[in-house]
C-alpha cells in the first residue's frame, strides 16, 4: 500500500507541475546607439512608461497563475502597437518602401515553436507566430503563405498604410540617400540607427515553465527579402527547460553564431552561469566579429541577464515581488 501511494505520488508530480511562487519577466525594446543626446526628455519618458507597461502586462499574467506564454505574447503585443518601437505599427521601411514583419515565439517545456516572416498585413505578428505553433505542423511561415493561413485562422489582415509612421519613412530615406553615395549597391545600410529595435520577451511562470518571443521590422532599406535574427528558432529566440533568450542586433551574426541558442548549450555543456554565457557571447563572441546587439535571458532558477555592446538597450525587469526597473542607457 505504502509503495503504491508513493508511485502514485510520483506520477502525479510529473503530470502536474508543481507550483510555487518564483516567476519572472523580462522585456527589451531594441539594442543601438541610444544616448542621452540621441532622444529627447519627452521621449524617454515615453519609452520608459511603455515599457512599463508592457512589463506589467506580462506581470499580471504570471502573479494571476498564468502561463509564461501567454505573459510574452501580451507583452509584444502592447510594444508591437506602439510607433516607438521596430515592430508592427513602428516597423521600418524596407527598400521598396514597404514594412516586412518577423516575429517567433517558442515554449520551452516541449520545444514548440512558431514563426512568421515577410508578411505586410498582420497587425500583431507575435500572436500569428503563436498561432503557427499551436494550429499548424510547421514552425517558419513566410510571405503570402503566412498571411494566407492568418485569413485561414481567423487573422484579420490590415492595410499597409497602418504601419506607416513618418520617422521611420525620413529614416528609409535617409538610407536611400546613402546607396547613391555608393558604386555597388549594399544589401543593408550600415548605420546602427537603422538595424535595431527590435522587441522581445522572456517569462518564467509559477509552474517552472520558460517561453520567448522577439518580434521586428528588420532592417531599415533591406533588400531582396532579407530575413534576420529574430523569426530563426536558435538566432533570434530559443526557451528550453534551462532557459528562455531573446536576442536584438544585427541579425546575420546572430544567425552564424546560433546567438540565442548558444546559451542553453553552453549552460547545458559548459557548465555556464546564465550571466557567464551571455555576457561571454555579447563582449566576446560577437563583439569580436564586429557585430553589435543585445540579448535578455532568464533561467529556470530565476536568475536574469541583459547584456549589449551598445550605448544603450530599451530593457526592464520585474520579479514575483513586484520590484521591478525599466532602463535605456549603458548604466
Amino acid at each position: 500500500m505504502k509503495t503504491s501511494f508513493i508511485l502514485l505520488f510520483i506520477l502525479s508530480s510529473s503530470i502536474f507541475p508543481q507550483q510555487t511562487n518564483k516567476f519572472l519577466f523580462v522585456i527589451h525594446g531594441g539594442a543601438g546607439t541610444i544616448t542621452k543626446g540621441s532622444i529627447t526628455a519627452v521621449e524617454e519618458q515615453s519609452y520608459k512608461e511603455k515599457l512599463k507597461e508592457a512589463l506589467f502586462a506580462g506581470y499580471e499574467i504570471l502573479k494571476n497563475n498564468g502561463s509564461s506564454l501567454d505573459a510574452v505574447e501580451a507583452a509584444i503585443k502592447i510594444m508591437e502597437d506602439s510607433p516607438l518601437f521596430n515592430a508592427g505599427k513602428g516597423a521600418v521601411f524596407n527598400n521598396k518602401g514597404k514594412n516586412e514583419l518577423d516575429a517567433s515565439i517558442m515554449d520551452g517545456r516541449n520545444l514548440n515553436a512558431g514563426a512568421i516572416a515577410g508578411v505586410h498585413h498582420i497587425k500583431n505578428p507575435i500572436s500569428l507566430a503563436r498561432l503557427v505553433m499551436e494550429k499548424s505542423q510547421h514552425v517558419l511561415l513566410t510571405g503570402d503563405g503566412a498571411e494566407e493561413f492568418a485569413s485561414a485562422n481567423g487573422i484579420q489582415l490590415v492595410p499597409e498604410d497602418y504601419f506607416y509612421t513618418e520617422k521611420r519613412w525620413q529614416q528609409l530615406l535617409k538610407a536611400r540617400e546613402g546607396d547613391k553615395k555608393d558604386s555597388i549597391p549594399k544589401i543593408n545600410y550600415i548605420n546602427s540607427d537603422y538595424k535595431f529595435g527590435t522587441v522581445g520577451a522572456v517569462a518564467l511562470d509559477k509552474h517552472g515553465n520558460l517561453a520567448a518571443g522577439t518580434s521586428t521590422g528588420g532592417m531599415t532599406n533591406k533588400k531582396f527579402g532579407r530575413v534576420g535574427d529574430s523569426p530563426i528558432i536558435g538566432a533570434g529566440t530559443y526557451a528550453d527547460s534551462i532557459c528562455a533568450v531573446s536576442c536584438t542586433g544585427h541579425g546575420e551574426y546572430f544567425i552564424k553564431n546560433a546567438v540565442a541558442y548558444d546559451v542553453s548549450a553552453r549552460m547545458k555543456y559548459c557548465g555556464h552561469s546564465l550571466v557567464q554565457a551571455t555576457e561571454d557571447i555579447i563582449h566576446n563572441v560577437l563583439e569580436k566579429q564586429g557585430a553589435k546587439g543585445g540579448l535578455i535571458a532568464i533561467d529556470k532558477d530565476g536568475n536574469l541577464a541583459m547584456p549589449f555592446n551598445t550605448t544603450g538597450m530599451y530593457r526592464g525587469y520585474i520579479k514575483e515581488n513586484g520590484s521591478w526597473e525599466v532602463k535605456i542607457y549603458g548604466e
